[in-house]
């Protein structure tokens, strides 16, 4: 793919991800009003997690709490029992409580929305912490999970090897209109398109813009 393609790629995607349930953690940021505290605690319970999973997790939690001061009057089992069968959950659920304590301690309660500050906190990498600056506070960040580096790679649109580097270079080549969008594009178009082995390049409206790297069977 050129550079001067990605405009074609991103109207094709907008019009067929259509057809699929949109991310939970975009799903909690819209009944939230977008709200950082919730965007955050869903992203982690998110991780190596299906959404559906997330959500009813997620539900569960919410109902009880909505607050880091909440949040953390949960005793430490009990919350692992509200957010069980999340993948990790006693690691995630340690990880939300010193979220909390922090957040209340340094921070007055409010989320960060600075990259650099959150990803200092317990259980947040770069992808959890570009989801809260972009979806949480509309500022400038491009989330990459494995399905936006994967792709990104599979059309040739960038040559990197691990998600933190297709951040940087996504930076650089993206147009910067996309940056927000770009993950909520590219995830439901890996996980129910663009799968990582044997993608259904048949059904694809990509594929005269991809260069098909790394594909070597195809549906």
């Amino acid at each position: 793919m050129r550079q001067e393609q990605i405009h074609a790629a991103v109207r094709i995607l907008k019009r067929e991800i259509r057809r699929w349930q949109e991310p939970v953690v975009g799903v909690v940021a819209k009944e939230s009003d977008h709200d950082p505290f919730l965007i955050l605690i869903s992203t982690i319970l998110s991780l190596r997690t299906k959404d559906r999973t997330t959500r009813e997790a997620g539900d569960r939690l919410f109902a009880m709490a909505r607050t880091p001061a909440a949040m953390l009057k949960l005793p430490l089992k009990k919350l692992e029992g509200v957010i069980y069968p999340v993948g990790f959950y006693r690691t995630k659920a340690k990880a939300i409580h010193q979220i909390c304590r922090r957040l209340i301690d340094e921070y007055g309660g409010i989320v960060p929305d600075s990259i650099d500050e959150l990803v200092t906190f317990p259980g947040v990498g770069r992808k959890t912490a570009n989801l809260v600056v972009t979806i949480g506070y509309g500022k400038p960040g491009i989330c990459v999970d494995i399905h936006v580096h994967r792709i990104s790679n599979r059309w040739g649109y960038i040559k990197t090897k691990t998600p933190e580097e297709s951040e940087q270079v996504l930076r650089r080549a993206l147009p910067k209109q996309y940056w927000i969008i770009y993950n909520d594009l590219l995830v439901p178009y890996g996980q129910n398109l663009c799968l990582p082995v044997s993608p259904l390049c048949s059904t694809c409206k990509l594929t005269e813009l991809c260069d098909r790297v790394g594909v070597t069977r195809s549906r």
